[in-house]
């Protein structure tokens, strides 16, 4: 058994080493590119989002790299993610290739009754094995989401590209960890390698909150790189969705994760008081905290058709709006180009400077140009 799965940001460092410890061998996802958003494109309903398509020429890659199973997760409710792995599965028979699909639905609350479907295909691991694999795992999402928080912070207050480039080293080897000691040493030793590279900590920069639908926010591809170009521009950034938050929410049920979900849902209610699939009432929630707590502005990215985005790209205004809190919406497919996504990336940028300088806040304004060569959409 070959197993593959989707590529969403860093999310194939945890899932190659789970499958790899259960004794599985593992055809990881190819990185995101032009080509895969071509087949996927070319081979998926035209109306279905971003993420459909590149998941569509992900399996595609894959399956032509000797993939012989494909692992995709579940889910229910508004969203049409839900029926992503069916489709899927159907468009790929169709185009005459020949593999099995797994899919693992979500628990909905029911841990133990989970992890029992999960150990079905577990390799005939023990469950000591698995309970290993999956510690492991998880310890690697959480290291990688403390990296990438302290790379958002750093790179506006360092050398951008020096910083960037001490993060992929480390990711690397968060790969290779084989153990949570090891494991360990590797987050203590990036994050001291992070450090010892900004020079100027107590920088005032322009603060921007990404937010929007989760593969968007979590693939550099997919969102023209703009965590590094706001970055290299001397922006801190912030994401309103981790994988770790995600699993936090929808897997182990955190009691943490629950009141930082009701303090979105307390914040949204005045736009918007019950769910609507996707992350569309996260994207609202969070955009009236990052108001409260005095972010410049936010940026929401969402796949060109996605339903519950589209309800919150409505709604979003009326935010703007009662708070004085800019937002622009960033509807991207696999038609978006550099362009128009620059002008109106720098333009959003100027009219924050120019709200700074009316209300006489001080910073350090950022460069002025922008770098083609850091962007990746090529």
């Amino acid at each position: 058994m070959k197993i593959t799965f989707p590529h969403m940001g860093s999310l194939w460092i945890p899932l190659k080493g789970l499958f790899n410890d259960l004794g599985f061998e593992v055809v990881p996802p190819p990185p995101v590119t032009k080509r895969a958003i071509t087949l996927g494109a070319r081979h998926s309903p035209e109306f279905a989002c971003l993420p459909f398509k590149i998941n569509v020429g992900n399996f595609i890659e894959s399956l032509e790299q000797g993939a012989d199973t494909i692992v995709m997760g579940g889910g229910c409710g508004p969203c049409r993610f839900g029926y992503y792995a069916q489709v899927e599965k159907e468009i790929l028979l169709d185009l005459g290739y020949n593999f099995e699909m797994i899919v693992i639905e979500p628990p909905q609350g029911n841990l133990i009754e989970w992890l029992g479907r999960l150990r079905l295909f577990g390799n005939n691991c023990h469950w000591r094995e698995i309970t290993a694999a999956l510690l492991l795992a998880w310890h690697k999402i959480k290291v990688i989401d403390r990296l990438h928080r302290l790379l958002l912070w750093a790179r506006p207050r360092g050398s951008a590209e020096k910083i960037t480039n001490i993060y992929n080293e480390y990711l690397t080897k968060v790969d290779q960890a084989q153990n949570l000691k090891l494991l360990k040493k590797v987050d203590q030793d990036a994050q001291q390698a992070l450090k010892k590279v900004v020079y100027n900590k107590h920088k005032q920069c322009l603060r921007i909150a990404l937010v929007g639908e989760i593969f968007m926010l979590l693939e550099p591809f997919v969102n023209l790189n703009i965590e590094q170009v706001l970055g290299e521009r001397g922006v801190e950034v912030e994401r309103s969705i981790y994988l770790s938050d995600w699993i936090r929410d929808h897997i182990l049920s955190d009691p943490r994760r629950i009141r930082a979900r009701n303090r979105f849902k307390k914040a949204a209610r005045p736009f918007l008081n019950h769910f609507i699939g996707g992350h569309g009432w996260e994207s609202i929630g969070e955009s009236v905290l990052y108001a409260e707590r005095g972010f410049d502005g936010a940026i929401h990215i969402l796949p060109f058709t996605c339903t519950p985005e589209i309800v919150a790209q409505s709604i979003l205004p009326r935010i703007s709006k009662c708070y004085d809190f800019p937002i622009v919406s960033f509807s991207l497919d696999e038609h978006s180009g550099l362009g128009g996504f620059i002008t109106r990336l720098e333009a959003f940028l100027d009219l924050l400077s120019s709200k700074k300088i009316k209300h006489g806040t001080r910073w350090d304004k950022p460069c002025a140009v922008f770098s083609l060569d850091t962007l990746w959409y090529n």
